[in-house]
């Protein structure tokens, strides 16, 4: 089995153990189905989807299923995209509350093509982006996650570029998502990552490997990370 795949679904085991906590680095349409079947051949005699069942809950755990499952729709839906939008302003903004199941079944059943497209069209019908609905109306592991959903509709390799950010800024370092998050994309799409990080923060995903760690520890990082974009 591939280390990629060791990270990805050993950073979501231990998510649903103890504290419950959204893990989404990994995007779930291209690997969930490899996740599930390698949980079981892994030290866990679990299967991924029943474990997520046992250890999490509510609106969060009907979420985890779904991005799970990978079963979005493909394409863009254009009859659909002044619906879903209107849905979304309807069960948060101009609700009082928050009917949490509605952004649950849009934004874990719908393709980032479509998403991107109800997101412009939610944007000029309530005057907010999806983002700050999210933050405005619902919280916990639930808001997490939906954050994670949305920023990687927009674009994969910018969540992983804030992701790697704020693992290293500030005092003190978070080494699990650092490493987890350098190991599985390192054969995807970490060039483009390593753009983005460029753009986003005005310095090198390199240079602040370099800043923050040290020893054989940042030897490695930056083996993996490869070139300098200074």
């Amino acid at each position: 089995m591939c280390s990629i795949c060791n990270f990805s679904i050993i950073s979501l085991f231990q998510a649903t153990r103890g504290t419950v906590k959204a893990s989404t680095n990994f995007k779930a349409s291209a690997d969930a189905e490899v996740l599930q079947k390698a949980m079981k051949g892994l030290e866990y005699d679990d299967d991924l989807e029943e474990d997520v069942c046992g250890d999490t809950s509510g609106h969060f755990k009907r979420l985890l299923v779904i991005l799970l499952q990978a079963k979005r729709q493909s394409g863009i839906q254009e009859g659909n995209i002044e619906t879903d939008a209107q849905a979304l302003f309807k069960a948060g903004e101009e609700k009082y509350g928050t009917d949490e199941q509605s952004f649950v079944t849009i934004l874990g059943n719908r393709s980032a093509q479509h998403l991107r497209k109800v997101f412009d069209a939610y944007m000029k019908m309530s005057g907010y982006e999806m983002e700050e609905s999210i933050q405005r109306e619902t919280s916990g592991g639930l808001k997490d996650l939906l954050l994670a959903v949305v920023k990687c509709a927009r674009s994969v390799p910018a969540y992983f570029a804030e992701t790697l950010y704020y693992a290293m800024k500030g005092a003190g370092t978070d080494d699990n998502t650092l490493i987890r998050v350098m190991v599985s994309r390192s054969e995807v799409d970490l060039l483009d990552i390593r753009a983005e990080f460029r753009k986003m923060f005005a310095c090198s995903l390199h240079s602040m490997i370099k800043g923050d760690t040290g020893g054989d520890y940042r030897k490695t990082l930056l083996l993996l990370c490869g070139g300098d974009d200074a």
